[in-house]
Order: structure tokens, then sequence, then C-alpha cells
């Protein structure tokens, strides 16, 4: 079973946006898929809830959800039988021991961003304590970063692609800010089930990160070469 943990420091980053849209996409290849929904918010577990049900199915675990007391809670959180994909939407800010718990056994995580100087400044931040603490290279996770709900031609997306080409871990792909993914949380699917020429530029985005998911290769430089560049200013773009 491939693991994948989409993980962020602060709320607000479009962590659920990713999550769906790769549970939608993995359940229409035919994949098993379970998305496991961490967040005290519940907007996987609610975008679930409204998938039809002769859509390919996605079985998730509201796992912030008070179980029954006659089931113990290691039963609740397992998942079907031939589940070969595993999404996890973990929950905002967290750190210490309750970050090594979600990093176990986890096969590559998904940092996505939003193009401000609050939520990079967070992502740094969180992305040494992913390389120290975390010691991701050394457990042989793949990292990745999604900059997420962009706008192409504004100056703060432009500031933050120059600052994501300062750190040594691989920018993968740009979604941007629309309101079909607004629409397409509402009827619990992905943007790939929408149908139109409209999102064709979108979809190629999305099989950017699909094919860096199936690449087994690692691209890591050194920690310390990350902690080096890692600290420049994002305002040092704007």
């Amino acid at each position: 079973m491939n693991r994948i943990l989409v993980l962020n420091p602060k709320g607000g980053s479009g962590k659920t946006t990713i999550a769906t849209n790769l549970a939608s996409y993995y359940a229409c290849q035919g994949v098993g898929t379970a998305l496991l929904d961490y967040d005290p918010q519940g907007s996987s577990a609610r975008w679930a809830s409204q998938r039809h049900e002769d859509l390919p199915p996605v079985h998730c675990v509201n796992a912030c959800a008070k179980t029954n007391t006659a089931m113990t809670r290691s039963w609740y959180l397992r998942v079907p039988p031939g589940t070969e994909q595993m999404i996890i939407d973990a929950p905002a800010g967290v750190t210490g021991a309750k970050l090594q718990e979600f990093l176990r056994n986890v096969d590559a995580i998904l940092i996505p961003v939003m193009p401000s100087s609050i939520d990079v400044h967070a992502m740094a931040k969180f992305i040494q304590e992913l390389l120290l603490q975390g010691k991701v290279k050394q457990r042989g996770i793949k990292v990745g970063i999604v900059a997420n709900r962009v706008k192409a031609k504004t100056n703060a997306y432009r500031a933050l692609m120059q600052f994501l080409s300062t750190l040594k871990l691989p920018f993968i792909t740009s979604i941007r800010d629309s309101q079909y993914y607004v629409a397409a949380a509402d009827m619990g699917i992905g943007v790939h089930e929408i149908s139109g020429k409209m999102l064709e530029n979108d979809k190629e985005q999305w099989h950017k990160l699909y094919e860096w998911l199936q690449d087994s290769e690692q691209n890591y430089e050194s920690d310390s070469d990350f902690l080096q560049t890692g600290h420049l200013s994002y305002h040092q773009h704007t």
C-alpha cells in the first residue's frame, strides 16, 4: 500500500483540495483508494459524504469522529483489503511527537503552499522540522511542494516561484485558484471528473503530480544545503 500524507503547518492551505482530488483520481483509475481525514474540520469526510454511489468508490474514514464505545479505534481506522492508495489529510499545525506519528510508514509527503508571505515563512520553518526532526530523507520519504490556489500573472505568484526555486526540495506543480474546485468539492468529485476544455490546463498540472508520485526516485539535496538556502526571505522577491 502506498501512503501519501498531505501536510501543512497552517490552515487554509488547500490540503483537502489536494487530498480529495488525488483520492478521486486514483479511484477513477480502478485503484483501491482510502481517504483518512484527521483534520478536525472534517472537510475531506464531508467531501466523501457528497460523492454519489454510482461513482468509483473512495473509502473514507473520519479519524476525528467519535467512535462507538463497542468499537476499538484501531478497528475503526482500518481500510478495506485491496487498498492500494491511502491519502491522509492531516490537521494543521502538527509538530513534535504528533508529527512523528504521522510520519510512520509514510511513502510521500505533499506540502501545499499558498502565495503569501505568511504561508511561505510557515512552510520554510516546517520543512526544517521535517528534515531535522522528522528525518524524512533517512526514512526514504519523498517530499514535494505544490503551489495551491494561485493566480499565475500576479506578483505574489512570481515571488512564490522565485522563493521555491531556492529550496532543495522538488516543486511539483501549481494548482490555480478556480471555482471549479469549489463545485467539485460540493459534488464529491475531482476536477478530472468534470468534462470541458476549460479544465484541460488544470488537468495537465495535476498529471505532473500523479507522475511525480509514481516516480520512486529521490531527488534530495543535503539537509545542510536546504538550511542554507531555505531561510531566504520571501520579501526579497516581492
